[in-house]
């Protein structure tokens, strides 16, 4: 068996910054078998980091999408994963923004990032290279921490776009959010005394994917993180916890989040369990 590390830790960020990021994670993963780690859908909109080689990423998998190499690299909400092409090694640092992290942070919508990859500069400007270089210059995790933290307030400080934000399509994502996608998009359009339709087109607007599409992320993010825990229950179970109707329906989930069914998928993952 190949030796391999694995080592990291997650920090959550200033409470000030807390409706805009909602956490840091760190990586050092070493002696792994080169491939292709398949980045899931999921709700946050993702910044990664470099602490040692640029990135090479696409923004699908098997699919015919470019490699592009990345310093820094951000990305809004996604309908499939993200292929990250490595060597066995990797070392950086990740964001996870909200919704509401894009308008306070990058100065956009959420939905203008949707199904996109891009250059962390593009959006943060000098910002962004200060801060790739001292995160690259810390020595410790929790000195990165702090640098994001640092830097990220002053990128809030910028400007006031957080209060554009419907706050229907606020509440919207937060109902959908909590209940882990298992909740009818007609149900909350009338609990906001809004129409589906009109639910659909606002948030659509704002955050890049249709609510009944972030129903169905959220409830895949669910499964997912019950398969790739280090003693993850059978498939039927985990279907049946995160919400599917059967084992035949999470299966379809899968394949078109990942490109696999799920049990290609856990033979194919080397990085699975490496956090």
């Amino acid at each position: 068996m190949e030796h391999h590390t694995a080592t990291g830790t997650g920090a959550r960020p200033a409470p000030a910054l807390r409706d805009y990021v909602d956490s840091y994670v760190g990586f050092d993963l070493r002696g792994f078998p080169a491939g292709v780690h398949r980045g899931p859908p999921s709700r946050a909109l993702t910044a990664v980091i470099s602490l040692s080689d640029p990135l090479e990423v696409a923004a699908g998998v098997d699919d015919g999408s470019p490699v592009t190499r990345f310093g820094s690299v951000a990305g809004g909400l996604m309908c499939r994963s993200v292929a990250l092409h490595h060597d066995g090694r990797q070392q950086g640092v990740q964001v996870s923004l909200t919704p509401l992290g894009a308008r306070a942070i990058y100065g956009m919508p959420a939905a203008e990032l949707a199904h996109r990859l891009v250059p962390l500069d593009e959006l943060l400007g000098a910002l962004a290279v200060e801060l790739v270089d001292r995160l690259r210059s810390a020595t410790t995790w929790a000195a990165r921490f702090t640098a994001l933290d640092e830097l990220l307030l002053r990128a809030v400080g910028r400007g006031d776009h957080a209060r554009e934000v419907r706050p229907e399509v606020a509440e919207a994502w937060r109902c959908l959010v909590a209940a882990r996608g298992c909740v009818q998009v007609g149900a909350v359009a009338a609990e906001l005394g809004w129409s589906r339709r009109y639910l659909t087109e606002r948030f659509l607007g704002e955050v890049g994917l249709p609510p009944k599409t972030l129903a169905r992320v959220l409830r895949f993010e669910h499964a997912h993180e019950l398969a790739a825990a280090r003693d993850p229950l059978p498939w039927s179970d985990v279907a049946a916890v995160s919400g599917y109707a059967d084992q035949a329906h999470l299966v379809r989930d899968w394949r078109e989040f990942t490109g696999r069914p799920p049990t290609a998928w856990r033979r194919g993952e080397v990085l699975l369990g490496a956090g």
